[in-house]
Parts: C-alpha cells; structure tokens; sequence
C-alpha cells in the first residue's frame, strides 16, 4: 500500500507570518517538521507542499522534496489534494508544518492506522490539561465510544453545568487521508458552515458525512501559532 506524506506550508499566517521559515535552534520549523517525518517513512516518499516561493528555494536549497501548489488553496487539506493529483498514493498522510518536535511515533501510528483502515479518514488526538482546554487555539475534539469524532471545537468541549474542566482530548494535527476523502473534500468548492465557523477543516468530513477515527498518540507535540510557542520550543530543544 503506497503511503506518502504530505507537508502543508504556507507563508502568510495571521498570527505568525513566515513561521514555516522561522529559525528555532539553527534550524528553520518547516526543516525541522520534515527531518522528524524522515524518522517515520522514507524521504523519497515525504513531501512539502507550499504555494510560497521562498518556502520552496528554502526547500530545495536544503534538499527537501517540495511540491508548488496553487495560492487558491485556503486549508492545508487543499494542498494535500493538490499534491494528490501530482503524485498517485493509496493513502496521504498530513503533518503540519508547523509541528517542529512531532513525535515520529505518532506518525507512525496514524500510519498503521491508516492501513487498517484504507477508506476511512483518521485523525490523532491526546490528553490537555486545563490551561490548553481555555486556549482556543488549540482544537477540542469529543468522540463516540469507539473513538470515531462526534465534534471538535476551539471552546473548551466537554464540559459540566458550570463549565468546569474534568478532562478533554485536543487535536493533533497529524491525519490520514484516502484519495476519495480527498475529493469528496474538494467538491464543495469552499468551506463548510461549521467548518468556517470553527476554522477546524476536520469538520468539513463531518459535515459530508465521513466518519473520522480518532487514535490516541502522545501528548509530546506543540503546534507553533504565535512567538511564544516558539520560546516554548526552544526550551525544549535546549533542555
């Protein structure tokens, strides 16, 4: 079963612009995404998608396969599907780009889970503490009993009558795609109500009637949305 994954990369972040070219430590966050998907599968089959021509002499300048796709795309799910139509693959696996310590565990486990179930979309999840339940920077996801995804939301979801936190799972921004989900996703021609309610593009399968399967994997990653996050990682990386 042919696997590949996929990079998304874009330049113009609201709150952080051209943080796929940010130096953390030496390194820039889009080379140090890829060099942690390296550890995962092999880099023939790894891929940076990205609409930005900085982003991609970056790219090629440090040896990394990179893909220009079309500045149309408004989600990273749209390069993947970009990306999809370049190159012929049973499943397409997305880690965002801004994910610079992803664990190459999680990788490998949405990997497999994607195998098991080759026409099913699947998405990570882990524990939050109560800190990230109140940041609605960081998506919340609820599930049936199975795992499969009921909603997710960047309120602080599920919660009591006095809305306080017991516990919750956040997202983590790793999927896997078959081809077909891929263009079932295209085929609305822009976003979904809740999905552009939300700004969670998960919703969108949701909302066309895909279930998603959710897999539990370790609460090590840290997606970079803001200059703090940077810090953050640094730390880290330092320690």
């Amino acid at each position: 079963m042919e696997v590949v994954i996929v990079i998304p990369a874009r330049y113009q972040s609201s709150r952080l612009p051209g943080k796929p070219l940010i130096n953390i430590c030496g390194q820039s966050m889009i080379g140090r995404t890829y060099d942690r998907c390296c550890l995962a599968l092999e880099e023939k089959y790894i891929f940076v998608a990205t609409d930005d021509n900085r982003i991609f002499n970056h790219c090629q300048k440090n040896g990394m396969n990179v893909i220009m796709t079309s500045g149309l795309c408004k989600t990273g799910t749209d390069r993947v599907y970009e990306v999809s139509k370049q190159i012929d693959a049973d499943i397409y696996i997305n880690v965002q780009g801004d994910e610079p310590i992803v664990n190459p565990d999680d990788i490998k486990a949405v990997i497999r889970a994607g195998k098991r179930n080759p026409d099913k979309v699947i998405n990570a999840m882990c524990a939050l503490d109560e800190a990230d339940f109140n940041n609605p920077a960081i998506p919340k996801v609820v599930t049936r009993l199975d795992n499969c995804l009921l909603y997710s939301s960047r309120i602080g979801i599920p919660t009591t009558k006095s809305l306080s936190f017991i516990r919750a799972n956040k997202q983590v921004c790793i999927y896997s795609f078959p081809k077909q989900a891929l263009i079932d996703f295209m085929s609305t021609g822009g976003k979904t109500p809740l999905e552009e309610l939300e700004d969670i593009e998960i919703l969108r399968f949701l909302e066309l009637g895909h279930e998603v399967q959710m897999i539990e994997v370790s609460n090590t990653s840290l997606a970079v949305d803001v200059l703090e996050d940077v810090k953050k990682v640094e730390r880290i990386l330092n320690a």
